[in-house]
């Protein structure tokens, strides 16, 4: 396995494309529909990558980035927001709120992988590019 990526979003479409991708390149995948299970998930796991949904049920994916990012054990795994969203402001805010990386759905299994590759080399811990 080349490393374990959280994928985390409301719609099971979404978490099956990203999970068969991944999977396909030799990733293990865990996968959240919202961000309390992403959290339990990212606690228990500690993945090498989260992928995580900004629009979500309850409590948005911005949202569940700056906890997941001010909490000790979680601080440091790479965050990758993916949404619908796509403005400069909304990648903007998503970096404000501690995310390291910003895909744009509908996203394709190329941007995906060279997204997930690339905070794969960052590590855990390593400042964003």
């Amino acid at each position: 396995m080349k490393g374990k990526i959280l994928v985390v979003d409301d719609e099971e479409d979404i978490r099956n494309l990203a999970r068969i991708i991944l999977e396909d390149a030799g990733y293990e995948i865990i996968a959240a529909c919202d961000a309390k299970e992403a959290f339990e998930k990212a606690s228990a796991e500690m993945p090498d990558v989260i992928l995580l949904d900004i629009i979500m049920p309850e409590r948005s994916g911005l949202e569940a980035c700056r906890e997941m990012k001010a909490q000790q054990k979680t601080h440091s795994i790479p965050i990758v927001m993916f949404s619908v969203l796509g403005k400069a402001s909304d990648k903007e805010k998503a970096r404000k709120m501690g995310a390291d990386g910003y895909l744009v759905k509908p996203f394709t299994a190329e941007d995906l992988l060279a997204e997930v590759k690339k905070q794969m080399k960052r590590g855990k811990g390593a400042p964003a590019p």
